[in-house]
Order: C-alpha cells, then structure tokens, then sequence
C-alpha cells in the first residue's frame, strides 16, 4: 500500500511540473504577432493635417514687471442669522475670533478684548445655538480682511462674518 502511495504522488508531481512548461511556440507566435502590428503602423500612411498648429512667441519679461494683485475677494466669508446679545452692533463683514455654546464663555472673551481696546460684541446663532465673539466689523470687506489677518497671529480661527442686515 505504501509503495502505490509513493507512486501516485511522484506521477502527480511529475504530470505538475510537466502541465506548467509554456511552449516556446506561443511565444515565438506572440513575437510575430506583435511584429506585424508595429510593421503595419510604419507603413501606414499619415493623415494630412489641414491646419498648422499656430504658436505664440514666447516673450521674456524682467521680474521687476510682475504685478501683485490682492485677491480680496477669495476671501472665504460665512453668512449667517444672527442676533446682536451685546455690543453696539454689527456692520456688513465682522472678525469672529470665538465661538462658544456657553454665554458666559463669549461674555469673557468679549471682556479681554474690550480691555485690549477693541469694541467687541457678542451675537448668537440660534441655527447653531452658538455665541460668536465679534471683535471689529467694518462696512467693506478689504477692510475686514485686514484686521481678520491681524487678529490670526493671537486668534488663528478668526474668520469673516457677513451680516445682510
């Protein structure tokens, strides 16, 4: 019984490893196959072009006439619903440099700016049940920017606000 064994796996392993063997014929026609494509395509004719491709002439500029313009209006902006809870109120675009689901987290905010000299104001989102600490406002938004710009060095979430009225 062990000797039929041994003789069946060494007729399996031989017909394994004798089934795996590529023939060198398929390669050999996989060549010529490929071959007769690429000769086809450089005998093939181009097709004629009706119209020249037209390329404007590269001209050289120093880099003292680069032009540097302010993209103020890139400037991403929220608007939103909100109420004024205190301050003196809000213009068009504000600089919000806290947002606190507690009043008296915005109250305190509001409290340290207006002791560094800002006319700060508190508003609520009641959207989003949130108190936004405004510290300026302005009517133009170039100017909102600036000071949204200034504020990021101590506030690095400041953003912009714009009120609809």
């Amino acid at each position: 019984m062990k000797k039929y064994m041994v003789l069946c796996a060494g007729f399996c392993a031989a017909m394994a490893f004798t089934s795996c063997k590529s023939s060198e014929s398929a390669y050999k026609k996989a060549y010529e196959k490929a071959k007769a494509q690429e000769t086809a395509q450089q005998t093939a004719p181009e097709p004629a072009q009706t119209e020249a491709n037209v390329v404007a002439p590269l001209v050289d500029k120093p880099a003292t006439d680069t032009q540097v313009v302010d993209n103020l209006d890139n400037v991403q902006v929220r608007e939103e619903k909100v109420s004024l809870v205190n301050g003196s109120g809000l213009k068009s675009f504000s600089v919000v440099v806290g947002s606190f689901s507690l009043k008296a987290n915005a109250d305190g905010l509001q409290q340290k700016l207006r002791e560094s000299g800002y006319d700060a104001q508190v508003v609520k989102n009641d959207e989003r049940n949130m108190y936004r600490v405004v510290a300026t406002t302005f009517d133009s938004k170039a100017d909102a920017v600036a000071s949204r710009n200034e504020f990021r060095a101590q506030y690095p979430d400041a953003w912009l606000l714009y009120n609809a009225h």
